[in-house]
């Protein structure tokens, strides 16, 4: 399984790691950490070398990652899709038109069913977990949502890799270079 021939979607912490992206064959990514004022000019660019690039709304500096930030970003910058933990965030950039990806943080079994509840109030095309170590939440997750699942966190070695994705992620998120040129 993968996400459109991808098994890693490069995580973008720094433009360094955006210039190391766009001289890959990945198609999508993720920017993590962007500058308010750097959004609409790093996805400008993006755009022009091919790449399709989800944006991580809770992390941009300088705007508030709620229902208002997704509308200002679905009509000013259009994205891919957004990534948020947020879920009016996410009803929002869904009705705007993007792909939405429900981040969930699954630290133990509450966890885990507060996440399955709020997926089925937002309706996310898809769903990260983290840390993406552990194939058990991996597999749970996709079963009782019927989602595609991102694997992130804590992902450093090929195997790992291999793990969440038999686990059903359809892709691993990762900002490892070393992953990147592994599985490219």
């Amino acid at each position: 399984m993968s996400f459109h021939g991808q098994k890693i979607l490069p995580a973008i912490r720094t433009m360094k790691d955006f210039e190391k992206m766009l001289d890959t064959p990945f198609e999508y990514g993720v920017f993590l950490d962007l500058h308010v004022g750097m959004v609409k000019s790093v996805f400008d660019y993006a755009k022009q070398h091919g790449k399709k690039m989800f944006l991580h709304l809770d992390l941009i500096h300088g705007l508030t990652s709620d229902e208002h930030a997704a509308e200002f970003v679905a009509q000013y910058v259009k994205p891919y899709g957004i990534l948020s933990t947020k879920g009016n965030a996410i009803i929002k950039a869904k009705q705007k038109g993007l792909y939405v990806t429900q981040r969930a943080f699954i630290i133990d079994s509450s966890a885990l069913k507060r996440s399955v509840k709020l997926i089925e109030k937002t309706n996310p095309d898809y769903i990260e977990v983290l840390p993406g170590v552990v194939p058990k939440v991996i597999k749970t997750l996709h079963e009782e949502t019927g989602k595609p699942i991102f694997a992130g966190g804590l992902i450093e070695e090929p195997a790992e890799v291999e793990l969440a994705l038999e686990a059903g992620a359809c892709a691993i998120t990762t900002s490892n270079r070393d992953l990147w040129k592994h599985f490219y």
